[in-house]
């Protein structure tokens, strides 16, 4: 059984869930966000919280479905009522990285400069050589980050790239010369 699954998702002051025709739509003070669930899982809406669970709990298949659909379902939740921040870092000497609406200019070393055009629904911010990305859709946040990271991953000798904010760049040591 699911340990997930089994737990009921509480839904905030604010934030309400419908489902119809197989679409769980979630509204919340900072948007909406909408899911298809498959035919193997049952959500139920009542006092202020939604129940997932399955039809057979003792095939492979729908319990995993059962612990991925609460997952989403509670990130749905989360993204309407708080929202997701992702922040990355740029390092390296000439790199820097600037905002207009929803363009994002990086110069990372290259002979021109990179424009990354930010999908709707994410807002970037800029502050020195840290971009922060937000956004209701959890994947989306992710995604978006990981798409400006890999413009200029981080590299092992000097750091310079782009990394989260959070992440340990493991260091190497360069060549050492005879003695």
């Amino acid at each position: 059984m699911s340990r997930l699954g089994k737990l009921p998702i509480i839904l905030p002051a604010g934030t309400t869930a419908v489902l119809d025709k197989g679409i769980l739509t979630v509204n919340g003070p900072k948007g909406q966000l909408q899911q298809a669930i498959h035919k193997f899982i049952k959500v139920v809406i009542e006092d202020g919280a939604i129940m997932v669970n399955v039809d057979n709990k003792d095939e492979r298949q729908q319990r995993a479905f059962w612990g991925l659909f609460h997952k989403l379902i509670g990130n749905m939740v989360i993204g309407v009522s708080q929202g997701y921040e992702k922040k990355l870092e740029i390092n390296g000497v000439g790199y820097r990285v600037s905002i207009a609406g929803q363009k994002l200019t990086l110069n990372l070393g290259f002979s021109h400069p990179v424009d990354f055009i930010l999908p709707d629904g994410i807002k970037g911010q800029v502050e020195a050589n840290i971009i922060t990305l937000t956004g209701i859709d959890k994947q989306l946040v992710g995604e978006i980050a990981a798409q400006i990271r890999r413009q200029r991953k981080p590299e092992p000798y000097k750091g310079k790239g782009i990394k989260y904010i959070d992440e340990v760049i493991r260091r190497k040591a360069g060549k050492t010369s005879a003695k």
